[in-house]
């Protein structure tokens, strides 16, 4: 919910005081449209403008939360394209699930307008790359919402990393294990509310069931994609930044679904190896079962290094030098890592004041989000696949390489020629 003190803030940004407010339309105001938006209040000098979403419902609560947050009413809308469409907008928002990121920025771009785009970039590796060409062609400023750049402890590993006190890093874990706990699917009618034909838009229109609709999408193949294209790719994306890497040269993924079997349709356990040019990349998850044997590692990542292994997590990174012992450990707290989604917003409304581009442009976020879909890919086909990233296709395996771009749903059209 939009707080009355975030909305309040009346400080101008980055020391601008006669700064005019930046015009701001929502699409998708669900619930992290909504965190999003008052990230944008934290950083202030900021009026939304209009809101837009399939579910009359969500309107109609993210409208009275926003006036009751600025004073004034944003409009409403139901279909994408006519808030773009509306004059006297400077940026927009999408906090759509996956399957709709492209098409509205996409017409973004054609309008101009500078885009805050939550992650992955794309639902598929094509549609990622009509979405960064567009961006390139348009010069629009664009932040995609990988929040893990701004300060935390994957940034504070970071340096340390870097600075070559680890010594040459030999393997990189990653892993996030949680209990999902997920409904049964349970086909029935929408909410009267809902428009169901649209929600799904160019996807495959499944039956509607309450556990794969609103927030439950993420572990369905057809709109989330599951587990490592939803939260892992944080982890991945910070792996990334920390070592610079682009996309692997190979990818292999052993899994499947042992507990939430008719329940989700993506694995509830998954090993993907990923084999970047100077070292392999292991992501793990669960999310059933037990505990962890240690719980302070079940979210986060482990470089080892020939000098030291450092783990990272949002809110803490540690040194476990080589051959100590474990209270030789030393772990380093980092009290701003829950600022960090109030940060990459604010560095995304200074990049559109400045027009100077933030941390995350589409371009580098298509890295990240075209390595989890490698992920996924290698599971689906049951094969290890090769990239060829100068190409960007998949070499050697027809049906994994078709798999690259999926068919939107009639009468919906795919943006990639």
């Amino acid at each position: 919910m939009l707080t009355a003190a975030a909305a309040a803030t009346t400080r101008p940004v980055f020391g601008q005081a006669a700064q005019r407010k930046l015009k701001l339309g929502l699409i998708g105001c669900g619930w992290y449209g909504m965190v999003d938006l008052e990230a944008a209040y934290k950083a202030g000098n900021v009026e939304c403008v209009a809101v837009c979403d399939v579910d009359s419902a969500h309107l109609a609560e993210s409208e009275a939360q926003v006036e009751k947050a600025q004073g004034s009413k944003p409009k409403t809308f139901k279909d994408y394209r006519e808030l773009i469409a509306m004059p006297g907008l400077d940026a927009v928002i999408i906090a759509t699930p996956p399957h709709w990121h492209a098409l509205p920025f996409l017409a973004a771009c054609a309008k101009g307008l500078d885009v805050y785009q939550e992650k992955p970039l794309a639902y598929d590796i094509r549609e990622g790359r009509a979405m960064v060409d567009a961006w390139k062609k348009t010069g629009n400023i664009v932040q995609v919402g990988f929040q893990r750049r701004q300060p935390n402890g994957f940034a504070a590993a970071r340096d340390f990393v870097r600075s070559g006190q680890a010594g040459r890093i030999v393997q990189i874990d990653a892993q996030i294990d949680y209990n999902a706990s997920p409904s049964p699917y349970q086909p029935q009618d929408p909410p009267p509310s809902l428009d169901w034909d649209l929600w799904c838009g160019p996807a495959p229109k499944l039956a509607y069931s309450p556990n794969i609709a609103h927030k439950a999408w993420r572990l369905e193949k057809e709109y989330g994609n599951g587990h490592l294209v939803d939260w892992g790719i944080h982890l991945i994306d910070a792996i990334r930044v920390m070592m610079g890497f682009s996309t692997p040269q190979s990818v292999v993924s052993v899994g499947g679904l042992y507990e939430y079997k008719g329940r989700i349709t993506t694995p509830d356990t998954l090993t993907t190896s990923f084999a970047f040019e100077n070292c392999p990349v292991v992501w793990r998850h669960k999310i059933w079962g037990a505990a962890d044997y240690d719980d302070e590692i079940g979210n986060g990542i482990l470089l080892y290094g020939e000098k030291a292994t450092v783990f990272a997590a949002d809110d803490r990174w540690a040194v476990i030098p080589r051959g100590g012992k474990p209270e030789d450990r030393k772990v380093m707290r980092v009290s701003e890592a829950n600022e960090a989604q109030s940060r990459h917003v604010a560095n995304f409304l200074e990049g559109v004041r400045t027009r100077k581009q933030p941390v995350c442009t589409p371009d580098d976020a298509y890295q990240s989000t075209t390595t989890v879909q490698l992920g996924m890919l290698a599971y689906y086909s049951g094969a290890k696949l090769s990239w060829d990233a100068p190409a960007e296709k998949i070499e050697g395996n027809a049906a994994a390489a078709a798999m690259i771009k999926r068919e939107y749903r009639a009468p919906y059209k795919h943006p990639y020629a």
